[in-house]
């Protein structure tokens, strides 16, 4: 019984996102750690060769809950000007019988604003590819012989590109940027099979916003703040709010809040009356950095919606490594 009913809630989360006809795109915690996940632009920030592994597992307890795993590495390829980034990401998500697996190739141009060389304004572009996929044996309609649900599991690849625009310098960032360009665009149907079509799969296109800043304390401590915020003009404009201390900069704990806000009229206002819950989830989140070239984060969410009765919060962990020959040493540390 105690599945039958998480399945359920799982089905009726499934269906609400079919009739915005489009998912909310992937959101890492942790993006504050490695923003390229949300902006091309940020590629090659760091000026170093770094690598990073991040999984992550939601609403743990509930079965066919989200599950996703991301890789991805970046760097300058030319270490003198540092004018040229390059980086590349692949993800795996998994929602029930529901799948996306991507690969984005990305390139940021860095043009140096000063001669400290300590403001850059970047300009992102990312291009890749995306299978989404939906095993129809996973699925138990109530009725035998349901046409709308596939036999077995069907796939289609989906090109994509994003932009982005990203601005730091030692003391404050802003960046921009619109994510799933392609995909989003709902006008064709990318599944088929039995004369049926269905196009809930695909995420929505995106427009991202980040900023924040550096404040700086007396005996090596150091307060992080920033915001993210998150619009796909169907569903309610999703914010993010952290802060992070950072000791002897080494050591980086703080917390987070996700919630909703209304920007916009909704389609969706006109039937719930604009009473569609906002509440999303405080985290608390970590970075250590066990050795100058090796750090390790870890993050937890707990859920502020009806789903926390019925689930144990969303964890999440990321291994982070910079590698390769530092031929110029770096003017200022990389907070961002």
């Amino acid at each position: 019984m105690k599945n039958s009913i998480r399945t359920s809630i799982l089905l009726v989360f499934a269906c609400t996102c079919m009739t915005v006809k489009g998912q909310q795109s992937i959101q890492f915690t942790q993006y504050i750690f490695n923003a390229m996940s949300v902006n091309p632009a940020y590629t090659g920030y760091k000026e170093e060769w770094f690598g990073q592994l991040g999984l992550r597992s939601q609403w743990v307890g509930l079965d066919g809950a989200p599950e996703t795993g991301t890789i991805s590495i970046d760097g300058i390829v030319d270490p003198g000007a540092k004018r040229h980034g390059v980086g590349l990401q692949v993800m795996a998500d998994r929602l029930g019988p529901q799948s996306a697996t991507s690969a984005y190739a990305n390139y940021a141009f860095r043009l140096r604003l000063n001669d400290e060389d300590t403001q850059r304004l970047s300009f992102g572009i990312g291009a890749g590819v995306t299978q989404y996929s939906l095993d129809g044996t996973l699925l138990q309609p109530n009725d035998g012989g349901d046409q709308l649900v596939p036999p077995g599991k069907i796939s289609n690849w989906v090109p994509d590109i994003r932009f982005g625009v990203y601005y730091y310098n030692p003391h404050w960032y802003a960046g921009v940027s619109v994510m799933d360009l392609l995909s989003g665009d709902q006008s064709n149907n990318i599944f088929r099979w039995d004369n049926t079509t269905t196009d809930n799969i695909r995420r929505r296109r995106h427009l991202y916003f980040i900023g924040g800043g550096l404040i700086n304390f007396d005996n090596g401590l150091k307060l992080r703040p920033s915001v993210l915020v998150k619009e796909d003009f169907k569903g309610p404009t999703s914010v993010d709010v952290n802060a992070m201390f950072i000791f002897d900069n080494r050591f980086w704990i703080g917390a987070g809040w996700r919630t909703g806000v209304t920007v916009f009229k909704r389609d969706y206002a006109r039937f719930t009356g604009d009473r569609l819950s906002k509440r999303n989830s405080v985290s608390a989140i970590t970075q250590l950095y066990v050795t100058p070239t090796l750090r390790i984060g870890y993050s937890y969410d707990y859920i502020l919606s009806r789903l926390s009765g019925v689930q144990n919060g969303s964890h999440e962990v990321t291994l982070g490594i910079t590698f390769g020959r530092r031929s110029n040493r770096l003017l200022s540390p990389r907070f961002f």
